[in-house]
């Protein structure tokens, strides 16, 4: 299918096709859901932890004699039902993330693409490069365009004055191709991709 090209002055600047096998598949919603999944569990620290009745202090021995007090006998102050006692089955530290094949990962992330292709989301532009690193100006160029909260991928590596720019401006994301991903690409409303970034995920994707 084809696209049209734009720079940065919001001017046509000549089309571009793009992949039917990357950018026109039918959306998997359900190989969405597992890619989110995946790279939110990895992201969590797993540092969570209480402590269990073999950790909290406090004698060992029973805390009143077994008869004659008139209460419920107990055994030690460390039992989960006495105040200050160990928690059952609490959290513990642990690694959260788990395996996801390499296909299903490939084949959410050409999913993605296809999801923002197919709602009119995806903006194709000629370069992602800014003569000087001020927010201001691309801030400008970027409320021009009607981008909103977008992401913005380039090729290999990311202009320095366009990220340095961009940055500060709140709801535009800048990734090089490498960074692609699913989470990132669903939480913008508007993905725009150079040429260089469409050849580079093309190349890595078909």
């Amino acid at each position: 299918m084809k696209c049209d090209v734009i720079s940065l002055a919001n001017k046509k600047a000549g089309t571009i096709e793009l992949d039917d096998s990357v950018f026109g598949l039918e959306v998997r919603g359900d190989l969405l859901a597992r890619a989110v999944n995946w790279q939110l569990a990895k992201r969590r620290s797993g540092d969570h932890k209480v402590k269990g009745r073999s950790e909290v202090s406090g004698r060992k021995g029973k805390p009143f004699a077994q008869k004659g007090s008139g209460r419920a006998r107990q055994g030690t102050l460390r039992a989960p039902q006495m105040r200050g006692g160990g928690q059952v089955f609490g959290p513990i530290v642990r690694d959260h993330s788990h395996n996801l094949p390499k296909k299903v990962r490939r084949l959410a992330l050409k999913s993605a693409l296809s999801a923002k292709q197919a709602e009119g989301k995806l903006i194709v532009i000629e370069d992602a490069k800014s003569k000087t690193p001020k927010t201001a100006d691309l801030s400008k160029q970027v409320s021009v365009m009607g981008w909103g909260r977008a992401l913005v991928i380039d090729g290999a590596e990311v202009d320095k004055n366009f990220a340095l720019a961009a940055r500060n401006i709140i709801g535009l994301d800048v990734l090089p191709t490498a960074g692609a991903n699913v989470y990132d690409i669903l939480r913008r409303d508007t993905l725009v991709l150079t040429k260089d970034a469409v050849e580079k995920l093309v190349e890595r994707l078909k």
